[in-house]
């Protein structure tokens, strides 16, 4: 139990990784060149146009671009594993394959007929990873390792958060971020753009605050359907985008009914249902989820340090508003100290954190280009979209 406690520490420094990766997303967009002739409109119509948009077939290829500005992990998942892969999640596992998209460039295509409908591939050389949700059957296709993993059943019957569903479309991301917009953001209307060959307004999105690592949002809008095509999110630190993602080329005709048909190929390892996948979660109720974490984790204050709310921690509170909104979690648990750590994590940190003092005392602020979060030496933490200055400046208010 010592050890687990002992590792449960290093958990935060990664926790940041995964929460600037869920700001992301899976979004389709794409490069541009020219500037069409278009009518003008407000940021107001745009919005409204946006939201009215119900494109419901479609296809095309995008390039997905992020750079959230980490170190390399090589060997961190041996480090963590003890040098074993047994392990490891399966190849074919959604969640893990889809996560390798918070960093580099991919190629993805897309084809979509309605809601129950829909198909995503990752294209990596000659090798391809599809997911194909056709009515009652979800299929997922590793064509690498040859494996396949299948579900079937009416996904309307399911609880709510446990559906399988191909990734958001730009349109849900963009719908996402224009709840946002109150009296803490700016949203304008920033010219035009040709992207996939579409004439395009764009949509600009800045916060009005002083300390948010966002610069800017960008949403190109197709002038006829209202249907988001290419979505950037440029950080203050400048240099490549957070995210640069958009179609290359797109056709709201109906795709074929085929596009949608799946076949195991002959050979291929099938796995039916939640089995053989390794993901922490996949297919489990809450009730196994506990039970899990009690017997190799000694339950949630085990495995966080008592960081979870109701588990010997103060819980978490939230410190500001909008763009510049930061959250405090006191963990109880003091940050590790130098040397604790395996060879190659401790690279991962240092390479992460920059040492900071204040009022408050010491700490190390852990840092990507989108969330950053501050971990004093006293087991306190504070995460948001926000500049090392504005973490320490409220770690020093002791708030």
């Amino acid at each position: 139990m010592a050890e687990t406690r002992k590792a449960s520490r290093y958990v935060v420094p990664f926790a940041v990784a995964g929460v600037a990766a869920a700001t992301i997303g899976l979004v389709p967009a794409l490069a541009a060149s020219g500037d069409p002739d278009l009518p003008e409109i407000t940021a107001q119509q745009l919005i409204e146009k946006i939201a009215a948009s119900d494109t419901q077939t479609l296809s095309g290829t995008f390039k997905v671009t992020t750079d959230l500005g980490l170190p390399s992990v090589a060997g961190l998942a041996d480090s963590f594993a003890g040098g074993s892969s047994s392990g490891g999640s399966s190849s074919v596992d959604p969640q893990e394959r889809l996560t390798q998209l918070v960093s580099g460039s991919h190629t993805l295509r897309v084809a979509a007929d309605g809601p129950e409908k829909q198909k995503l591939t990752i294209v990596d050389g000659s090798d391809e990873y599809s997911l194909i949700h056709n009515g009652d059957d979800v299929w997922a296709y590793d064509s690498k390792s040859n494996e396949v993993f299948h579900e079937k059943g009416d996904a309307s019957d399911r609880p709510a958060g446990e559906k399988e569903e191909v990734p958001g479309t730009p349109k849900e991301l963009a719908d996402e971020v224009l709840k946002a917009a109150g009296d803490t953001t700016s949203v304008t209307v920033g010219g035009t753009a040709k992207v996939a060959g579409r004439d395009a307004y764009q949509l600009v999105i800045k916060p009005k605050q002083s300390g948010s690592t966002v610069e800017s949002i960008k949403i190109a809008v197709d002038a006829k359907t209202g249907t988001p095509l290419k979505f950037t999110l440029a950080s203050v630190e400048g240099g490549k985008p957070v995210l640069d993602a958009g179609f290359t080329k797109v056709d709201f005709a109906k795709p074929a009914a085929s596009t949608f048909d799946f076949e195991a190929p002959k050979g291929a390892k099938v796995t039916e249902g939640s089995e053989g996948l390794d993901g922490p979660t996949h297919g489990k109720s809450p009730e196994d989820l506990e039970k899990e974490l009690e017997k190799e984790f000694g339950g949630l204050d085990g495995l966080f340090g008592g960081m979870a709310p109701g588990a010997g921690a103060e819980g978490m509170n939230v410190i500001g508003e909008g763009w510049t909104s930061i959250a405090k979690i006191d963990t109880g648990a003091p940050a590790p100290k130098t040397g604790e750590a395996p060879k190659e994590v401790q690279g991962f940190l240092d390479a992460l954190g920059d040492k900071v003092s204040g009022k408050f005392g010491s700490g190390t602020v852990f840092k990507t280009k989108l969330v950053n979060a501050l971990m004093t030496d006293d087991g306190k933490v504070y995460v948001g979209a926000v500049t090392k200055q504005a973490l320490v400046d409220a770690a020093n208010a002791g708030q």
